[in-house]
């Protein structure tokens, strides 16, 4: 949910295992604060000036933060970490957010060049775009104060998966079965990206949640049954993971889903400032899963989500197949997720059809 009480970044520890060497981050850095620094120094338009005022002093706030992440990144490579003040500790948590675990917008469906941490991603492009086309943000009609509540994705062939504390917000518990509260409606949309400069909106095809199949009475799950608003169809479903990898600790994974604002974190002004107030929509979050135990019913992972990513789907780097549904964070401790291949014979998700691959 835009506003869930866990769903906190959990970035900001361990810049030293996330990155190789700290020393050629901190140099990557610099080099790049010293170039914006160059061209904002070139003289705008006249006419151009006065609209970018504001952005300009996010860029020097930012900078700024950045500036200080350096130094502190310098100190941690120098084992001085007792001497990091409270500017530099922020610093290398934001230096961490943009470089070692980011939050990539999508925008028609694909995503930007991806250099330096996570160049990977760019052979494993074709892949992650039929990812991104089937996750969606919740969004709901008659609700008393939310018009959009997580993110879904498809896995099976009329069925999307969320958190139950997600479609809570819109169903209710009747009799013997949850059904779709009166009054409201809910729909699973595939677009929702921050537009492209100078360019129309990606296409939007909603799917429309017609029932709940099932909430789930031992995980935050629920599994919704949808159809298409349009002629198109329904893409064909995700692959789920029917077994977990040997080495999921340090397994390199990504979370697709609709990161939004939350101010409980710390110093949230400074947050709204490196990410240019540009949330609620579609991002790509590279990361690692960090733990898990054998028939435990929780993994982790490192992703940088938000509160909104609650129902995203925890993606396999290395065979695109969804390993877990993410359901919260805490800050400083990590993200967790239900490791989907421990429900390979759950009954509910048999009801659902998962595409189990």
């Amino acid at each position: 949910m835009p506003n869930g009480p866990r769903n906190v970044s959990p970035v900001a520890t361990g810049a030293e295992r996330i990155f190789d060497d700290l020393w050629e981050v901190a140099a990557r850095v610099r080099a790049q604060l010293e170039a914006e620094i160059a061209e904002s120094a070139l003289e705008l338009p006249a006419d151009v000036a006065p609209a970018t005022e504001i952005s300009r002093f996010a860029r020097e706030e930012r900078a700024r933060v950045l500036e200080a992440g350096v130094t502190g990144l310098e100190k941690l490579a120098a084992h001085r970490e007792d001497e990091l003040d409270r500017d530099e500790t922020f610093g290398v948590e934001a230096i961490v957010l943009l470089e070692g675990r980011p939050a990539i917008l999508v925008q028609r469906q694909d995503f930007a060049p991806q250099h330096d941490e996570w160049a990977v991603l760019e052979s494993q492009r074709p892949a992650i775009r039929d990812s991104i086309l089937r996750v969606g943000r919740v969004e709901v009609t008659g609700h008393p104060s939310l018009d959009w509540i997580g993110t879904a994705f498809l896995v099976g062939p009329r069925t999307v998966m969320t958190n139950r504390h997600v479609a809570a917000e819109f169903s209710r518990f009747e009799g013997e079965r949850w059904t779709l509260e009166f009054g409201m409606s809910a729909r699973v949309d595939p677009a929702e990206e921050l537009p492209v400069a100078g360019g129309p909106p990606g296409p939007s095809v909603p799917y429309e949640i017609t029932d709940v199949i099932g909430i789930h009475p031992d995980v935050d799950m629920a599994l919704l049954r949808v159809e298409p608003a349009a002629e198109e169809g329904l893409p064909t479903p995700l692959a789920v993971a029917a077994d977990g990898p040997a080495d999921l600790p340090g397994r390199p994974v990504y979370v697709i889903g609709y990161p939004a604002w939350d101010g409980r974190r710390n110093e949230p002004e400074s947050m709204r400032r490196i990410f240019m107030d540009v949330y609620n929509v579609k991002r790509l979050q590279p990361g690692t899963a960090t733990d898990f135990t054998p028939g435990g019913l929780v993994m982790k992972h490192d992703c940088s989500t938000l509160g909104g990513n609650s129902g995203s789907p925890v993606f396999d780097l290395v065979d695109h197949r969804v390993l877990g549904l993410h359901f919260g964070g805490r800050y400083r401790t990590g993200n967790f997720a239900v490791p989907l291949w421990e429900l390979v014979e759950d009954p509910l998700l048999a009801k659902a059809e998962v595409n189990w691959v």
